[in-house]
């Protein structure tokens, strides 16, 4: 019986797959991505390592530095600083259509035929915008990486965030990784709060705006040094989505990781079970 609802269950988070990546509005990030990443690398291509000279300027009369800077882990990691605001919006793209847009197009009755629980369903939908948010942030980061080097070439990354942090080449690529994984992580409660949002309203525009809404105002609730504000800042989910750049820290503070994913986690799952709750006691007339 386990087997045969285990088997259920991969048949309908599998149909539930199709049905995302169907759609046009899916594309739209990983398009997006695609044209961007190339045209801001070509153009600090074209620039030709200004960004670092001014970087390391000030630190000039301390440090010597020698080697290739300015190369593709270096613009990797400053394409994810400069697109990470954007990177929600693109989320919340497909995260806020799961399930309003199929109130929309007023599939919700035909869906719930099928002998499978609200609960299951919703998880499967659950599951699929998880899948989707983790396949856009590992194309941002092969692409970024991998494009990166071959346009500036590999050496030496240079952290410059509360002092001045160098990461030794071969020890980069690890770095990087376990940086574009723990962005997925966090995005993942992006993702949760789109999700949620698109359980109350009928049309997938709503969740768009309110997620951006949302995540815009803690974000600048979260930097206003104001006393008030300070003491409200651990309770802003936005204040541990930048968990990324720990990955990038001499030597990494790995409590200090697992405290914030355990914190965004609990965001996530919060998330959800309001989501679950709505969805499983909402009335569907479409």
């Amino acid at each position: 019986m386990s087997t045969r609802q285990d088997r259920g269950y991969r048949s309908l988070l599998l149909s539930e797959l199709l049905k995302t990546f169907r759609k046009w509005r899916t594309y739209i990030g990983f398009i997006a991505i695609a044209v961007l990443v190339p045209v801001v690398q070509v153009g600090l291509k074209l620039e030709g390592g200004s960004i670092v000279n001014s970087v390391t300027r000030s630190l000039s009369g301390d440090f010597f530095f020698v080697g290739n800077l300015f190369n593709g882990y270096f613009v990797t990691h400053l394409i994810m600083n400069s697109l990470w605001v954007h990177i929600p919006f693109l989320i919340s793209l497909v995260a806020g259509d799961e399930l309003a847009g199929e109130a929309t197009a007023g599939t919700f009755r035909l869906i719930l035929t099928r002998p499978v629980s609200r609960s299951r369903i919703l998880m499967t939908k659950y599951a699929a915008t998880l899948l989707y948010t983790a396949a856009l942030v590992i194309f941002l980061g092969a692409l970024s990486t991998m494009l990166g080097v071959a346009l500036f070439g590999a050496g030496d990354l240079i952290v410059v965030k509360d002092g001045l942090t160098v990461i030794p080449e071969g020890d980069v690529l690890p770095r990087l990784g376990i940086a574009f994984g723990l962005a997925v992580w966090s995005m993942w409660c992006v993702a949760s709060l789109a999700f949620l949002l698109s359980s109350l309203v009928e049309n997938p525009i709503g969740p768009i705006i309110g997620t951006m809404t949302i995540i815009i105002v803690f974000f600048v609730i979260g930097n206003i040094p104001v006393e008030l504000f300070a003491s409200i800042k651990p309770y802003l989910f936005t204040s541990y989505l930048t968990v990324w750049q720990e990955a990038l820290r001499v030597p990494i503070d790995w409590q200090g990781v697992l405290q914030t994913c355990l914190r965004l986690l609990a965001f996530s799952i919060g998330f959800y079970l309001i989501t679950w709750y709505i969805f499983t006691h909402k009335d569907i007339l479409s």
